[in-house]
């Protein structure tokens, strides 16, 4: 199975330039599922119900969210209503949506999309570990299902390294969102997931984060709330990977990162 992913979308720039990216590369790539992390989509905070549907429209098979999930109260209900939409699995009980979505390709191949929140220096949520280990426990990688992607939103590195390896060997892919910076740590683990600490953002890199640059800055400098930030709105760089399983393990075999347009180096999977 070949995957996209993505990393999270900041503003319209981020959003617009998804969007014709997956135009583009899925079939140029020869994608079976694409999956793109949103929670920054509306203005650097949440994802309105219209963006949702854009970015489906587009070619997202997929998409996650994070700590900014409810940013945009419109999504509380939509969440509800679309499956493939998910937020993270470890939010307490009774929060609307899913943490996770099963996914049927066209040729009958099943891929199981996850979404979980890191807990240092984030919000206290349920542990994600035990829920993922829980719920992991209900599918076999390879049979029941022939992929498993894991979109662990985090802020330290130590952590999603620690999440990757307890589940090495039982999923195809971690990767990691919230930090907006491309980690150039890509691997397949020796259980044969494959791993980024962080896939990077789709956005202005003329930025801090996708956020306009001189109130972000003013913030450090004087240590005072300012004006509400603002996203960055030049050139998108599109941030992420693609990765290559093996239908019959459902392990990965090739990990490949992506950064397209903008200020970053250039580097796009070969076919």
């Amino acid at each position: 199975m070949r995957i996209l992913f993505l990393g999270d979308l900041v503003g319209r720039t981020g959003r617009d330039g998804a969007a014709a990216a997956l135009k583009r590369l899925k079939p140029e790539l020869r994608i079976d599922l694409a999956i793109v992390n949103a929670e920054n989509a509306s203005h650097g905070f949440g994802l309105a119900p219209d963006m949702a549907r854009t970015l489906f429209e587009a070619g997202a098979d997929v998409i996650t969210l994070g700590n900014h999930a409810w940013d945009r109260k419109e999504l509380i209900t939509t969440i509800g209503e679309t499956p493939r939409l998910i937020r993270p699995l470890n939010f307490p009980p009774g929060t609307p949506g899913s943490g996770q979505t099963l996914v049927q390709l066209p040729d009958g191949r099943k891929a199981l999309v996850m979404n979980a929140m890191g807990r240092l220096f984030m919000d206290p949520l349920d542990c994600p570990f035990r829920l993922t280990a829980i719920e992991l426990a209900k599918y076999k990688l390879g049979s029941s299902v022939q992929a498993i992607v894991i979109d662990f939103h985090a802020e330290a590195t130590s952590e999603k390294m620690a999440f990757a390896h307890s589940f090495d060997g039982q999923v195809s892919l971690v990767v990691g969102t919230h930090t907006h910076c491309p980690s150039a740590d890509h691997q397949i683990l020796p259980g044969g997931t494959a791993f980024q600490s962080d896939a990077g953002m789709c956005g202005d890199y003329d930025s801090v984060i996708g956020m306009q640059k001189d109130n972000a800055a003013a913030r450090f400098w004087r240590k005072m709330p300012g004006e509400r930030l603002a996203p960055a709105e030049g050139e998108a760089t599109i941030c992420g990977l693609m990765v290559v399983t093996d239908d019959q393990t459902g392990l990965a075999t090739n990990i490949h990162p992506l950064r397209l347009g903008g200020r970053l180096s250039q580097t796009i999977p070969s076919v």
